[in-house]
């Protein structure tokens, strides 16, 4: 070998690669896959969603009130979502271990599913205002407000399972 091809060997071997460079942010993996079936079934989920909630939009109207057809409807287009939501996530977390606060967010968002089923359901589970042999279930105000607050804590829950540290800049 020559002197100049000994040198230009040496330069290659010693050349920062862009997994070894100390300015390059360490490469981590994560599930696309995952993620995108995650996104394709939250998505399937949000329309399923919008026709518990607003059947009109879909041509389906055909009671002025919401029944329980329509409140098991959007209730299984929210569990598809929260389902969809979190494979997504992790999905982003890759091999990487859960923070604690990701932690509380899972728990997070099913616990605020769980109040959104019960809330939405109390009729037909003997607790709410209209108790079922007597009367068709009703979706009032209360049952309403406990929805939300289910919603609410599930998008509390997906907030927290974000995973920041892929944000950060490591110098």
């Amino acid at each position: 070998m020559t002197q100049a091809e000994e040198s230009l060997q040496q330069a290659t071997d010693t050349a920062p690669t862009p997994e070894t460079s100390p300015e390059a942010p360490p490469v981590e993996s994560y599930s696309t896959t995952r993620v995108r079936g995650g996104l394709v079934l939250t998505l399937i989920g949000f329309v399923i969603f919008i026709l518990g909630t607003r059947p009109s939009m879909f041509g389906m109207d055909r009671s002025p009130v919401i029944g329980f057809v329509q409140i098991a409807t959007f209730l299984v287009g929210l569990a598809l979502m929260c389902v969809g939501g979190y494979s997504s996530l992790m999905g982003l977390w890759g091999s990487r271990e859960l923070s604690l606060l990701a932690d509380i967010g899972s728990r997070l968002v099913a616990t605020g599913f769980v109040v959104a089923v019960f809330s939405g359901m109390a009729d037909v589970f003997g607790f709410g205002s209209h108790l079922l042999p007597e009367t068709v279930p009703y979706f009032g105000p209360w049952q309403a407000f406990g929805v939300q607050v289910g919603e609410f804590l599930i998008a509390v829950g997906f907030l927290l399972l974000i995973p920041f540290h892929r944000l950060r800049k490591t110098h």
